[in-house]
């Protein structure tokens, strides 16, 4: 048995008058998925449990088959594995973002989609300044990067997600805890150097938006997990271009498939992150190919490009590894969001996310296209996340045949 799993970032909306009362989804031209939808099961997963902040770390965990409540440590320690930070017994990580800070408000959780070179470039830079003995500063992604701090102690602090206060002031929205004095010091200081950096003032030249503060949120200690193989003994893959997807991913000892073009934002290569996830199929059981954009462009308040990236996720992504699969005796693919990031609150919430899953040995209980609505409306519903990947790999499956 082949199996695909495709996690369309934050692609779950609500209703919207400038699309005349539809989702992103029911707005959006989508004919493969809603092949998969009319001709398989439809249905809500939560998840998001109870007591935790709604986001890719948690929902993603739970889409793995990983119960966050017994795992989960904070969002950066699993980034930080895709990087490479060591974090031993003491050492805790916090992700960094570079953001954008005008008039004290925080106006861009991602300065602008920084690029990669000059990221680089700036991360080094505040490393050099803000760096010792006990605080170390490493390059990720864009704007999204992680510092590590050596802490022996419990670390009782509250730090916000950038996306989730972008309007807002600074000050209020500053880590506040134990040991608050260290990282406000560290963000401030931050705004000093790089503000005065050539990189931000060649950016403003240019008409773009600086990136003139760090921000400090997702702090944990190391993760630990069970391997994927050990837990459902089957060859995965994955595919994306975010830290956390991939950082995950490692920690289960999944393997990793980097694609070029693949960018974690709008202009990803949608076609090459296909054509690479059928390449995959070729020598693994399973592959997971994660796609950034609708999430971007939901923080964004994006209509029009959120729509976009889901058509774009339909027509390269999904349709190609379906019409490859048509060659496997025995497949089954699945499409989701691991939650919502609606338009209008521009941040994810926790609502059970729609699923749909076509293939062998799956009954269709829908008849129904594919959309928010339709799936709430159905009676499949998973309350534990954790369990749904069970019942997609395993349910009513006598054998796993590969492609003849």
């Amino acid at each position: 048995m082949k199996y695909c799993m495709i996690i369309a970032d934050g692609m779950a909306d609500h209703a919207l008058d400038e699309l005349e009362g539809k989702t992103c989804i029911e707005a959006a031209d989508i004919p493969n998925i809603d092949y998969l939808s009319l001709n398989g099961k439809i249905g809500t997963v939560r998840t998001v449990p109870d007591g935790f902040t709604p986001g890719s770390d948690v929902a993603s965990m739970s889409l793995f088959g990983y119960d966050p409540k017994v795992y989960y440590t904070g969002r950066a320690p699993i980034e930080a594995e895709n990087i490479g930070v060591d974090l031993d017994g003491d050492v805790v990580a916090f992700r960094c973002n570079f953001v954008n800070v005008t008039d004290n408000v925080l106006t861009d959780y991602s300065a602008g989609h920084i690029t990669n070179k000059e990221a680089e470039i700036l991360i080094k830079a505040i490393d050099d300044e803000l760096g010792s003995d006990n605080v170390k500063f490493y390059f990720g992604n864009t704007y999204r990067h992680i510092m590590s701090y050596r802490c022996p102690d419990e670390l009782e602090l509250v730090c916000m997600p950038p996306h989730d206060i972008m309007g807002q002031g600074v000050e209020p929205n500053l880590p506040k805890g134990a040991k608050e004095d260290l990282f406000i010091d560290l963000i401030k200081r931050s705004s000093e150097i790089l503000n005065n950096h050539q990189i931000n003032k060649d950016r403003i030249d240019a008409g773009k938006v600086p990136a003139n503060m760090i921000w400090l949120w997702g702090h944990g200690k190391k993760l630990s997990v069970p391997k994927f193989k050990e837990k459902f003994g089957i060859d995965t893959a994955v595919i994306s271009a975010v830290d956390l997807v991939n950082g995950l991913a490692l920690a289960m000892g999944i393997n990793v498939i980097s694609v070029p073009g693949a960018t974690g934002n709008i202009d990803t290569d949608y076609e090459a992150k296909g054509r690479y996830a059928i390449n995959a199929l070729k020598d693994n059981d399973f592959v997971v190919v994660h796609i950034e954009a609708p999430d971007e462009m939901g923080h964004c308040g994006n209509t029009k490009e959120k729509v976009k990236a889901i058509e774009n996720i339909d027509k390269n992504v999904v349709g190609p590894i379906l019409e490859s699969l048509k060659d496997c005796s025995k497949y089954r693919v699945m499409v989701l969001p691991d939650h919502y990031t609606p338009i209008v609150k521009r941040t994810h919430t926790e609502e059970p996310v729609p699923f749909v899953m076509f293939g062998s040995g799956l009954d269709s209980i829908s008849a129904k296209k594919y959309s928010e609505s339709n799936a709430n409306k159905s009676e499949l519903h998973f309350e534990f996340g954790y369990e749904l990947i069970d019942y997609f790999l395993n349910k009513g499956v006598e054998d796993k045949l590969i492609c003849d």
